[in-house]
């Protein structure tokens, strides 16, 4: 099964592209960021079309998340338990929920599509947001790991952390920003902790997933690495190879981020020679 993650930076204008690269690709599933649009704007013909069924979430021109698949989607989730809020209060006193999170199972594996706040300015209510957002995160993880430690678990998506100083191209370029500081960086560091790996630097050791539009950034590839894949034991023992899809930044109106593409081998069997003949 060929898996991939993708912030595509608006589905509506890049529905083409993107239903383009995944038959091209032959891709199985792609989790999707920051789609801008709602259910009732989403192009779903396309993705039909091609073979693709769609879930989404997404409440309005900001955020939202979505997976295509061409193999059935099941238990579908658009938050997790405790996630945090951000915005004006709510009636209620409660802060609204951004779409910022959708879970899928395919084949026995739970998938999760995330768009982690981006944090904005290291003083900035949002960073706070984000952080807490990603602690929350972390905890459910935690449990869910203990609650089913033998079923596969990616969460991908644009994590908005370059956990590494190699991760941009220039830290100094960085100092007293979001993406590199200490706080965001335990906080990655924290899924790790808790038993997820990033599935695909093992293989992909370098290369960036991001370049911003402005000041010809791709062109001298001043990038960053912020999109990832983290997967729990199960999920990155199926792993057989990995790649960054770095031209998808290329040609006409690309989205900023790449595609990041695992692939898995779901046939894949345990050694055990204690097993009677009878299964050999």
């Amino acid at each position: 099964m060929r898996v991939a993650t993708w912030n595509v930076n608006s589905i509506r204008a890049r529905v083409g592209r993107v239903v383009d690269w995944l038959v091209r690709e032959d891709v199985d599933v792609l989790a999707m960021q920051e789609i801008k649009c709602k259910e009732s704007q989403f192009p779903f013909d396309a993705f039909h079309e091609a073979g693709y069924e769609v879930v989404l979430h997404g409440l309005n021109q900001w955020n939202g998340v979505a997976f295509a698949s061409r193999l059935p989607m099941t238990d579908a989730a658009n938050t997790f338990t405790g996630m945090p809020g951000f915005g004006k209060a709510l009636d209620d006193g409660s802060l609204p929920l951004e779409a910022r999170a959708l879970g899928v199972t395919v084949d026995g594996v739970r998938l999760w599509s995330l768009y982690v706040p981006n944090g904005r300015e290291l003083e900035n209510a949002h960073y706070d947001y984000k952080l807490a957002w990603l602690a929350e995160l972390a905890e459910q993880t935690k449990a869910w790991l203990a609650a089913h430690p033998d079923q596969p678990l990616a969460l991908m998506g644009d994590w908005n952390i370059a956990p590494l100083d190699t991760d941009v191209w220039d830290i100094g370029a960085f100092a007293g920003s979001t993406h590199v500081s200490a706080p965001e960086r335990a906080a990655f560091a924290a899924f790790e902790q808790i038993g997820l790996s990033d599935v695909v630097r093992p293989l992909v050791p370098e290369g960036y997933t991001y370049w911003d539009y402005k000041q010809l950034r791709f062109p001298r590839n001043e990038g960053m690495r912020i999109d990832f894949i983290l997967g729990s034991q199960p999920f990155a023992d199926l792993v057989t190879s990995a790649r960054i899809d770095r031209n998808e930044r290329k040609g006409d109106a690309p989205s900023d981020h790449v595609p990041v593409v695992v692939d898995l081998d779901l046939d894949l069997e345990t050694d055990d020679d204690d097993r009677p003949m009878i299964f050999g």
